[in-house]
């Protein structure tokens, strides 16, 4: 930043590089722009929603993927430079989805139809610790009596499930296939044809949602309450006894609204940075 002096750092989402970006800007006096600004899951002990709070309020320019977004910067003071544009994943999810189906081949791989299995993936800190990740465990290893599943394992889960001695109950099941971690188009084509999906993810519970596939959460909390206030994702932490109910129950009655705009946000952000230049 020192040496390229840029106009302005533009940061994305909730992750580590994202706070560093911020923090290396702000000591700088860098104008921040922080694309999808203002979710919020109202729990400190998760290390997002640190990212993201701290990110926020040192930002100049806040584009926020909801109506919600906007809501929760505005309790917190923030209402000047905030834009409401909708979401940018949708803007990927949409265009990616057509490259997608003619290039993956996923599903020949796992060899698996559209709708006959279900979709797991587990990878935040609560979920990896002993009694959580061995409830999960319990409620899959339950439910692959009668349900195909697809589990992309992510490197830290693995870790944990080896240290926890679940890994070979879960692998020897004869209906749940463990795989590595897949790209984002093979990942957008199980998403759409899974049956029902199981994550603790923020991003899959919105692309579950925009490919009207019902999603439970093995969350107490979700960053996109948009998901559940349209009965499209239910939240059961890591209950075993709830996540089995909801597997076999859940079934989506509510009318999706256009929560997360209509595909164009990219757009509209690039269009405020162009004013914001000027």
């Amino acid at each position: 930043l020192m040496e390229e002096k840029p106009d302005l750092v533009l940061v994305y989402g909730d992750v580590n590089s994202t706070l560093a970006g911020t923090l290396a800007a702000v000591k700088l006096l860098i104008p921040i722009a922080h694309i999808e600004a203002g979710p919020r899951m109202f729990d400190k002990t998760v290390p997002e929603e640190v990212n993201r709070i701290i990110t926020d309020h040192v930002s100049t320019l806040l584009f926020a993927p909801t109506k919600t977004a906007v809501d929760n910067l505005k309790r917190e003071g923030i209402e000047c430079g905030v834009y409401l544009t909708g979401d940018v994943m949708l803007d990927s999810f949409l265009r990616f989805s057509k490259v997608a189906k003619k290039s993956s081949k996923i599903l020949d791989e796992v060899n698996l139809s559209s709708g006959e299995y279900l979709l797991v993936t587990v990878h935040r800190a609560r979920n990896t610790d002993d009694e959580n990740l061995k409830n999960i465990v319990d409620a899959l290893s339950l439910l692959s009596a009668n349900e195909k599943i697809v589990f992309p394992v992510h490197p830290r889960t693995e870790k944990y499930l080896k240290q926890y001695g679940l890994y070979d109950s879960l692998k020897n099941n004869t209906n749940t296939m463990l795989i590595k971690p897949v790209g984002y188009l093979d990942s957008i084509i199980l998403t759409k044809n899974a049956k029902r999906i199981l994550t603790d993810s923020g991003g899959l519970q919105k692309e579950a949602y925009f490919s009207k596939v019902p999603c439970i959460t093995l969350d107490d909390a979700t960053g996109w309450p948009e998901t559940v206030e349209d009965e499209w994702n239910v939240l059961v932490g890591a209950n075993k006894e709830k996540i089995i109910k909801m597997v076999n129950e859940f079934e989506p009655k509510g009318e999706q609204r256009d929560v997360f705009g209509s595909g164009n946000a990219s757009k509209k952000i690039v269009k405020n940075l162009e004013l914001f230049n000027r």
